[in-house]
């Protein structure tokens, strides 16, 4: 399993972080050896919303090629979702099977156009916002429509991360890395 986690400047890093610790214990912890991951962006250097400097490992391509894509949030996806390049790169990730956001980030997949008839969450403040792109917001942390999974505010990223990992591995591999993480969210 391949995955891809996508971030951009003026990410919240959190939204990132949070889903990228459960599921890369899936290898760390030798639950799945057949999984990688790379960090994703469209420029050579990524800052978040606070100013925390990242370096992607894939620089502008294509992210057709992972099984999963998951994409973060952050106050800017209220702008960045009319950006043309920015959002032509996102819909590269159509032939993957598995695409996921956390917080505003579904912001992102609704305006890539792959919120089309589903139920989906975000952060409250962007509800109005999200309503735009989906048959429905609801108010869950983990919202499951099958090939595509949003998660809600902030925190939520490690409800993600544990979902998917679930979902993927199944409830004992979730278990355990919730344990490891000692999580009791």
């Amino acid at each position: 399993m391949k995955i891809g986690f996508v971030i951009y400047d003026g990410m919240t890093s959190l939204d990132f972080i949070g889903a990228y610790d459960p599921l890369t214990r899936l290898k760390t912890m030798g639950f799945l050896k057949n999984v990688s991951w790379d960090v994703c962006a469209i420029s050579e250097q990524i800052t978040d919303d606070r100013e925390l400097a990242f370096s992607p490992t894939q620089v502008g391509t294509p992210l057709g090629r992972y099984d999963l894509v998951v994409v973060p949030g952050g106050y800017v996806t209220r702008k960045i979702r009319y950006e043309a390049p920015f959002v032509k790169w996102l819909q590269t990730m159509e032939p993957c099977p598995f695409k996921a956001s956390v917080c505003s980030g579904s912001l992102l997949l609704g305006a890539a156009g792959f919120l089309k008839g589903k139920r989906a969450t975000t952060h409250p403040t962007a509800r109005v916002e999200l309503a735009e792109y989906c048959a429905e917001v609801v108010d869950q942390r983990v919202v499951d429509e099958g090939s595509v999974i949003t998660a809600a505010g902030v925190t939520s990223a490690i409800d993600l991360g544990l979902h998917l990992v679930e979902k993927f591995a199944g409830f004992d591999v979730k278990e355990k890395v919730r344990r490891q993480m000692d999580y009791y969210g």
